[in-house]
């Protein structure tokens, strides 16, 4: 994969690369994510929901053990999720699970979790990695020896290498076929591709050359997998600082970008034009690609209207991944004929995390935000692109506290609309999961639901 993780523990950090590596294969949730998006049960075998949608009472897997030996019981549930709502948290999803009021061990089977409101979302967010269960016993080193209870467990980092796993032959579910997994980091297109074409690697998960798809599609010693995934690709704006905070100044910015050249130039063709912060294939999407189309010329309009006819300068922050350095280009040469000059800074996932995430430090940026189901970032007010509207951040926690399907489908759609006609962000396109494997692998994910690189049904054809 083209990304290493920061560090090893995915209830502390808002890096997508360590789900990438750890969801499903080393860490379990009481609930998980399969191939279709679809939320089954995990660690919990079962569940029973309160009428007033308040009360979760999960009955745990008998006999599962995490990796060191220890038993995995409803005290380690109990010490995970209230570890996330700890005052000294660092796990970067905290307001997904902030109904959680209380949760009380029944016996060593059973846990009651009761919400402060009831939230819709409840199975869908402990399904995330940020809410994977974890023990208080090997809590200290966590960020470099993660112990889990899945069905690899892991052996080794190699920082700037490889993080090796091997399988768990004590695993309490359907134990993995493969015996061994390697995940080797190669960041460069160049060198992914010579590494793949040499066979020196068996499966490449997000393959940051889409130009060379077409090579692989014509040898028949692989396979190309061409799915969508949770990343709403966005061209985002600090609306705190000037000129950001003027909405005539964003909407210029959303105007002077051609989207499609963006997908044609970065991704050769692949993803799927957006307008607002959510995934095409999602029911309860809008399409708002007409709110902000390309023209220059309004554009212009705008930044006179807003004071600055002769455009301005900002910075744009550019993280490693081949969308944001090659669509970066682009964006830059399209704002500088309106008159916007945007300075390209490269910078590593870690300085990106440290100035732009944390330090909010910047004027635009571009990143692929691919948690699921994610517009509630939009609600947090100290997010790093500091979108701060009220009625929002009240249609957010209503939304939270709706069960009924079409209810919720209408509000999802008002808060595309709210945020599309704010132009938040400048929102480019959805990411599209291009991977590349050795013909006889089969059970790979094609599509990315969320984080993962599932590896516990993956196997070699007979």
């Amino acid at each position: 994969m083209q990304l290493e993780p920061p560090h090893l523990d995915p209830t502390s950090a808002a890096a997508g690369a360590i789900d990438s590596v750890l969801y499903a294969n080393v860490f379990e949730g009481l609930t998980r994510f399969t191939a279709d998006g679809s939320v089954v049960p995990g660690l919990a075998e079962s569940w029973e929901i309160s009428d007033d949608g308040l009360i979760y009472t999960f009955k745990l897997h008998d006999g599962v053990t995490f990796h060191d030996g220890t038993t995995m019981d409803a005290e380690d549930v109990k010490f995970s999720l209230d570890r996330i709502n700890a005052a000294d948290s660092a796990n970067a999803q905290k307001a997904l699970y902030a109904a959680i009021a209380s949760v009380e061990v029944i016996d060593p089977l059973t846990v009651k979790i009761t919400l402060s409101e009831p939230n819709g979302n409840m199975l869908f967010n402990l399904a995330w990695g940020d809410a994977v269960i974890v023990a208080p016993e090997s809590i200290e080193g966590i960020k470099q020896t993660p112990i889990g209870t899945g069905a690899f467990k892991f052996v080794d980092w190699v920082q700037s290498d490889r993080i090796d796993l091997v399988r768990n032959d004590a695993y309490w579910g359907t134990p993995a076929q493969l015996e061994t997994v390697t995940f080797k980091f190669i960041s460069d297109p160049t060198a992914a591709f010579a590494a793949m074409m040499a066979e020196d690697v068996d499966y490449f998960t997000g393959f940051p050359s889409p130009e060379n798809l077409p090579q692989f599609e014509a040898d028949p010693r692989f396979q190309v997998l061409v799915g969508s995934t949770e990343g709403e690709t966005i061209l985002a704006m600090n609306n705190k600082r000037a000129p950001f905070d003027n909405k005539l100044v964003r909407e210029a910015v959303a105007l002077a970008i051609d989207r499609q050249a963006i997908v044609d130039g970065a991704m050769f063709g692949y993803g799927t034009p957006i307008g607002t912060h959510f995934a095409p294939h999602n029911p309860a999407y809008s399409d708002l690609t007409a709110e902000s189309a390309h023209d220059p010329e309004k554009a212009k309009a705008l930044l006179t209207e807003a004071g600055l006819p002769d455009g301005f300068e900002t910075t744009l922050y550019l993280p490693p991944p081949s969308y944001a350095r090659r669509g970066g280009e682009i964006i830059a040469s399209q704002l500088a004929a309106v008159g916007i000059k945007a300075e390209i800074i490269n910078v590593e996932w870690a300085q990106w995390l440290e100035s732009v995430f944390k330090g909010k430090d910047f004027g635009l940026t571009i990143v692929s935000h691919t948690e699921p189901m994610d517009i509630g970032i939009y609600a947090n007010p100290d997010y790093y692109f500091q979108y701060d509207n009220p009625a929002f951040q009240e249609l957010v926690t209503q939304l939270n506290v709706t069960t009924d399907p079409e209810m919720r489908t209408q509000m999802l759609q008002e808060a595309q609309k709210i945020i599309a006609d704010d132009y938040v962000n400048g929102y480019l396109f959805q990411l599209a999961q291009l991977s590349v494997a050795k013909r006889e692998l089969q059970g790979l994910w094609a599509n990315a639901p969320t984080q993962a690189t599932d590896l516990t049904g993956v196997s070699w054809a007979e």
